[in-house]
């Protein structure tokens, strides 16, 4: 009986290990089917891939594509070379330039400069669609598939949209225009404006360095609207031989003024000399004035024929008129 235990035993471990064999070879079998489908897939997805990029269509769609790009590309520098020639066509039957003139031709400019920075958007999101409606067969779609784009890109670029919505406050609201000398605060920039962008704000300073500045960050702005700050310097000599050497000290350095150091006025009174010296500079060039040309006030004078420190002052008559003009009869009477 114990032999026949042992016989059953052994029947049942050997099937036991013939039945685990088997699952094994089925599932090794199993694993490389899985593996020669993964295999065919890849091989299949790539023989497609390749079948469609030299397909027909697909190289049709690449040149007509190609095409719409050049033609965009054609369309707008056709554009921005037309309009600025259109905007400008009545400027040079123009005899002398007056201040109305003047403001009339910086609005041109920078209608110009609004123009060719709007068309290079334009250009560029019709000839996206264009493509797009190219490959895709359905202008619709492709209209609302970059739609979707748009709204996505306008959500992570809060900073573009900052400077675009602050680029469209500027300009509905005059704060500058092409040709404006102007000062940014807080990043302290001065120069004349050459560009005003829906996003950047293009100036040049007085020395050539060119600053790009986004609207978004502009926190201030001050605009000499005239473009030339004009000072007025009073001297009191109580030696008359220094008058003259003072007088001929406002030649020198004369070629960095607008309008030269020249004598405007000049009084008599009780053995002293009143001199009223004009001058006009370029703004953020005060220091021309106030530093430089007073110091060569007082080296020509000496301090011995100095009644006075010189005082400078700097005053627009037609701004001058205007605050006049606000200021009630009453109120001024009292001042």
């Amino acid at each position: 009986m114990l032999i026949a235990l042992l016989q059953n035993t052994s029947e049942e471990t050997t099937g036991g290990i013939e039945a685990a064999a088997n699952k094994a070879g089925d599932a090794a079998k199993g694993a490389t089917k899985d593996t020669f489908d993964v295999f065919k897939g890849i091989r299949d997805f790539f023989t497609a891939t390749f079948e469609y990029l030299t397909g027909a269509e697909f190289v049709s769609n690449v040149i007509a594509s190609v095409v719409v790009v050049l033609l965009g590309i054609f369309a707008y520098r056709v554009l921005t070379r037309g309009v600025p020639r259109i905007l400008r066509w009545r400027r040079n039957r123009r005899g002398v330039l007056d201040a109305e003139a003047v403001a009339r031709i910086k609005r041109q400019d920078t209608a110009i400069t609004l123009i060719r920075n709007a068309l290079r958007y334009v250009v560029f999101v019709v000839i996206i669609l264009f493509v797009l409606s190219i490959f895709v067969r359905n202008p619709l779609p492709a209209t609302a598939g970059a739609t979707i784009l748009a709204a996505v890109l306008g959500f992570g670029a809060q900073s573009f949209l900052r400077d675009v919505i602050a680029g469209f406050s500027i300009i509905f609201e005059g704060q500058y225009t092409v040709g404006d000398f102007i000062q940014i605060k807080p990043q302290d920039y001065s120069g004349i404006v050459e560009e005003l962008g829906l996003r950047t704000t293009k100036i040049r300073s007085l020395s050539g360095e060119v600053s790009y500045i986004p609207n978004g960050m502009i926190q201030g702005v001050t605009n000499f609207v005239s473009g030339q700050q004009r000072f007025t310097v009073e001297v009191q000599l109580s030696d008359p031989e220094a008058v003259e050497r003072v007088l001929s000290s406002l030649e020198e350095a004369s070629n960095l003024y607008l309008t030269p150091p020249r004598l405007v006025d000049r009084e008599e009174h009780e053995g002293r000399t009143r001199l009223r010296i004009f001058a006009v500079v370029l703004p953020s060039m005060a220091w021309l004035v106030e530093d430089n040309l007073t110091g060569r006030i007082k080296a020509a004078a000496g301090e011995d024929a100095l009644a006075s420190e010189p005082l400078i002052y700097k005053v627009d008559q037609a701004n001058l008129r205007r605050i006049r003009d606000l200021i009630p009869e009453e109120t001024e009477g009292k001042i």
